[in-house]
């Protein structure tokens, strides 16, 4: 007998693999080829994943939504939404900042004058300005869970296995997904921490199981060497599913053991038999098939048209929006492309700390010089691409897309030309499927400081996402006690920017 020994994550074609299957000799002595046992195992996972879908929608959990996809445009460090969303130009001078608002296609509706290209945008938009939490600075977890409190494991930073699951993983765990092949729910450009070396809270399938966790890319991002220690330069690179390598096989898929070894062992036990040879080709057939499958295709741009990939730009970010697109089209249904933090060594991006601290959206200092010689510019030409795709293709009446962070930034300017971290008052952009367009909800003060009328949490944030996918913020979840969470965390969808 042959043991196949499977990784409990999610492979790049959407299988969740077995604890332990047993399939024969694979051909050689009359049991199950390769591509049987591919086949069989994707049948089992599309069961399993059509079970719940089923047990959901019977329990008027799951039905169909406005939204099919969700694409979540995260900023992490905080951005400065007031910079961005909710300028004040007639604000006190110490918190109004260095940009002026420009009118957009809707009146009422201004954005920063750095993000010309987005302006465009807006009648298909809707923008939140009042949202706040108080659960802590970078943390993850009340923007990408809605739970509105901090990581289990006692650091606001580093997740526990006992956290609540991340919106994609609740996706995943209700059968959102319908296609076997493709993965649910994607995160990019590398598992969130990876930039300083450990994985932050909020992104995964926490009490819910590994299981739901994302499949997540890896990435080498450069930049040239900073002149004078100045980090207003872009990230390049472009995420990659793990093992594309054709030398590395399906075998990598398992944790414990190599698939592959096994194959081969065999295969060496039998000689070179004709009936060897075909079933090497059958091994062959069947890698081929796995690494022919849409998610792949999703991932190469070498196939994409290089005018269309020039639009995204060269950024890791916008490399990372443009796959999100691919992916969405291919059938996924939670993509997240994050821009975070990272060490810099040598013009590398590192997991421990080098010669740069490349603090993206985290502010502290420089923030006007930063978002206008970098991040504004970057973001803006992402997501006006992904905006025009999306309407070009259709896909922009069933794929929702959000743009936040996890908090947002001071509004008063401190004396390194920076803003502070603050989680009391910041914007969240909603585009596409289920919003109603050119709507602004809720208003900041005159500081941008606190919220002046409709104050919205992010738990509200969770629940209107899963409102536009269909799901029933009601569901519940269950902890390892057998508990039941629902997955709004205490919050409503916003009816004001719903279609």
């Amino acid at each position: 007998m042959l043991s196949v020994l499977g990784s409990p994550k999610r492979a790049c074609d959407g299988i969740v693999r077995r604890d332990l299957l047993r399939a024969g000799t694979l051909g050689l002595l009359g049991g199950m080829t390769l591509p049987q046992l591919l086949r069989a195992e994707q049948a089992v996972a599309g069961r399993d994943r059509t079970t719940r879908r089923r047990h959901h929608v019977q329990k008027g959990w799951l039905q169909p939504g406005k939204a099919k996809s969700v694409i979540l445009l995260y900023l992490f460090g905080g951005p400065a939404t007031q910079d961005m969303f909710d300028l004040k130009p007639d604000g006190p001078r110490e918190s109004r900042g260095e940009f002026a608002p420009i009118s957009s296609s809707v009146p009422g509706f201004d954005i920063s004058e750095h993000l010309p290209l987005s302006a465009r945008w807006t009648s298909r938009s809707a923008i939140v300005r009042s949202v706040h939490h108080e659960a802590g600075c970078h943390n993850g977890i009340p923007s990408l869970t809605g739970f509105n409190g901090t990581s289990k494991s006692g650091n606001p930073d580093f997740e526990s296995p006992q956290d609540p699951p991340s919106m994609g993983s609740v996706c995943d765990y209700v059968g959102l997904g319908d296609d076997p092949q493709m993965p649910t729910y994607v995160h990019m450009p590398n598992y969130m921490g990876w930039g300083r070396g450990f994985y932050r809270a909020g992104a995964r399938g926490g009490f819910i199981g590994k299981q739901f966790d994302p499949l997540y890319t890896v990435c080498q991002p450069t930049v040239e060497k900073p002149a004078h220690r100045d980090v207003s330069q872009v990230v390049c690179g472009t995420p990659k599913l793990p093992n594309l390598n054709p030398e590395i096989s399906v075998d990598r898929l398992n944790l414990r053991h190599s698939l592959r070894e096994q194959i081969d062992n065999k295969l060496r036990e039998f000689g070179g038999s004709p009936a060897v040879r075909a079933h090497d080709k059958q091994y062959q057939q069947a890698f081929s098939l796995l690494t022919s499958s849409e998610c792949r295709k999703a991932f190469d741009l070498q196939a994409a048209h290089p005018k269309q990939r020039e639009r995204y730009g060269p950024s890791l970010f916008g490399e990372s929006v443009l796959i999100a697109r691919r992916l969405v089209q291919a059938g996924a249904r939670f993509v997240t492309a994050c821009w975070e933090n990272y060490w810099i060594s040598n013009g590398i991006a590192a997991k421990s700390p080098g010669d740069i601290d490349y603090n993206a959206w985290d502010t502290h200092t420089l923030n006007f010089k930063l978002l206008r010689e970098l991040n504004l510019p970057v973001f803006d030409q992402a997501y006006s691409a992904l905006m025009e795709d999306l309407d070009r293709t259709g896909l922009l009446d069933e794929t929702l897309v959000v743009v936040m962070g996890e908090m947002g930034r001071t509004p008063k300017v401190n004396k390194k030309a920076g803003r502070d971290h603050w989680t009391h008052c910041y914007s969240v952009l909603f585009s596409g499927a289920g919003i109603r367009g050119g709507t602004v909800c809720g208003s900041s003060d005159a500081r941008a400081a606190f919220p002046a009328s409709n104050p919205v949490t992010p738990a509200d944030i969770v629940s209107t996402i899963y409102r536009c996918l269909g799901i029933n913020p009601e569901t519940p979840v269950y902890e390892p006690n057998s508990r039941p969470v629902p997955i709004h965390h205490g919050g409503k969808p916003i009816e004001a920017i719903l279609a």
